[in-house]
């Protein structure tokens, strides 16, 4: 497997988690819509995106729907842990549910997104 492959999402990963433990200091709220859920869902969408391209990339092939759930399970879960980390060593910062869900659902939409995006490549070649 090529390691470089996953060069772009690891490079994410850094810069989410940079984001993530130094923002400025922030108070809990639920709000589902708001501008900063929607930064969760496109970052994390962004890094399932560059996670599956990474296997693709790595292995010559289209992702397996077990690599998409791999890949939903692993970012969702990464997800957690920021909030985890988050409320429990910086004083300033809280675990947000919310932040949870919207960072899940970005995961979501971009294995969506990129199944429909390889249905459309599929039926271009096709035609």
């Amino acid at each position: 497997m090529q390691k470089r492959s996953f060069l772009p999402v690891l490079i994410w990963l850094v810069f989410v988690t940079y984001m993530s433990l130094n923002g400025g200091v922030q108070l809990p709220k639920m709000n589902l819509i708001s501008a900063d859920k929607l930064g969760h869902a496109a970052a994390y969408a962004v890094m399932v995106w560059l996670l599956l391209a990474g296997f693709e990339k790595a292995k010559n092939r289209p992702t397996t729907r077990g690599e998409q759930v791999l890949a939903f399970i692993a970012v969702s879960g990464y997800g957690a842990f920021m909030e985890w980390v988050q409320g429990t060593f910086f004083p300033n910062r809280f675990f947000e549910f919310d932040d949870m869900l919207a960072n899940s659902a970005g995961a979501f939409l971009a294995i969506m997104l990129f199944r429909f995006w390889h249905k459309l490549r599929a039926d271009q070649v096709a035609n």
